[in-house]
């Protein structure tokens, strides 16, 4: 158990940091030792303060039950005993930014879940299999923040993974103009049908933030490091709609693309289904071993068959067509709390141990 790296948690009460421990519990290289969270909750065990808002369908795991959870905002008592933080906090984003520079700042790297620092040009935003190569910006952060082994990386918005993989596989045919369509989950809220019952039979055309997410997120990932920062793609043009609808887990988007190059319905899945990454190479612990499967059925991807596939870690994908106004067209499906946040940032931390970037502290 000591050879584990030790993980600190910075917002683990919320849905998110939940997410974050389930995934967490048995880990083969992570252990899950410290958790911090609001003042109102530090003090108590886990149990006491998450007990009654656990949102999880599997079990609270009992080896954080009796842990005391930490004030969040005590950054260097937090800090002092483990190797690096996963952060789910519920802040400002200038809080955010701010609190995740100073746990980077006590040399403890910082995994973020949060979307405070996506556009901060030296901080890494990464989808392990599209742009590993993104995460060597780091050395350039850790200039800037004056640490030795202390950063901030981030993944993405949950919104974009159920397509950007698709483009990004399809990269050899030039996507150029994407029209996208999500409808996403309301966990994606941090909410449960309990906590939301508005949202049973209604959907809400409105996500606040989410579309302008959607349309320039992928754009960073596709960019490239020059000068010490990353600056962003400027193709393909994404437009998108993003729509709040009656389903707990699970973000599906209807996608519509323009490519410069021909392509077959046949050479359009075969990439898909050939599409793999460091993860895959590396056999990381929660990559999924297929990243997208494509379904030939003309009622797939569904969100009660499929979301979970490869453990929420994989991309479902069908009604691949050609289009009469477009090209193509498509449907992608993608966990939206598992891929898409607490998953997602977990793949990441797996992959800055592989490339060397978190150690143990001592």
């Amino acid at each position: 158990m000591s050879e584990k790296l030790k993980v600190g948690i910075l917002g683990g009460t919320g849905m998110v940091g939940q997410r974050f421990i389930s995934l967490l519990e048995n880990h083969p290289w992570f252990e899950v030792t410290t958790i911090a969270a609001s003042p109102r909750s530090a003090g108590k065990t886990y149990a006491e303060a998450a007990g009654g808002r656990w949102k999880m369908t599997t079990p609270m795991p009992e080896a954080i039950k009796d842990l005391v959870v930490m004030n969040v905002n005590e950054v260097e008592k937090v800090a002092a005993d483990v190797d690096f933080v996963f952060s789910a906090v519920d802040m400002t984003k200038e809080e955010i930014k701010k609190i995740e520079e100073e746990y980077a700042k006590t040399e403890t790297p910082v995994v973020s879940n949060n979307s405070a620092h996506r556009w901060t040009e030296d901080v890494p935003m990464v989808v392990p299999e599209i742009n590993p190569e993104h995460m060597k910006v780091i050395e350039f952060q850790k200039k800037r923040l004056g640490t030795q082994r202390g950063f901030v990386a981030v993944k993405p918005n949950c919104s974009i993974q159920s397509y950007a993989p698709v483009l990004t596989a399809w990269k050899e045919f030039e996507p150029y103009e994407v029209v996208a369509t999500t409808y996403q989950a309301i966990s994606g809220a941090g909410k449960t049908f309990q906590d939301w019952p508005e949202m049973e039979g209604n959907i809400i055309p409105y996500i606040g933030g989410e579309e302008e997410k959607s349309e320039k997120e992928p754009l960073r990932i596709w960019g490239e490091i020059k000068d010490g920062v990353i600056v962003p793609a400027v193709s393909p043009v994404i437009t998108c709609q993003c729509i709040r609808v009656p389903v707990l887990n699970g973000h599906t988007a209807a996608v519509f693309v323009k490519l410069k190059k021909k392509a077959s319905k046949e050479q359009l899945i075969d990439k898909l289904l050939q599409f793999r990454g460091v993860p895959q190479e590396l056999a990381l612990p929660s990559a999924p071993k297929q990243f997208i499967q494509y379904l030939e059925e003309d009622n797939r991807p569904q969100v009660s068959l499929d979301v979970d596939y490869e453990n929420g870690m994989g991309i479902s994908v069908g009604r691949l067509r050609e289009d009469a106004v477009y090209d193509w067209k498509f449907v992608g499906l993608s966990h939206n709390t598992v891929r898409g946040a607490a998953g997602g940032a977990v793949l990441c931390a797996e992959l800055l141990k592989a490339q060397g970037y978190i150690t143990k502290k001592k």
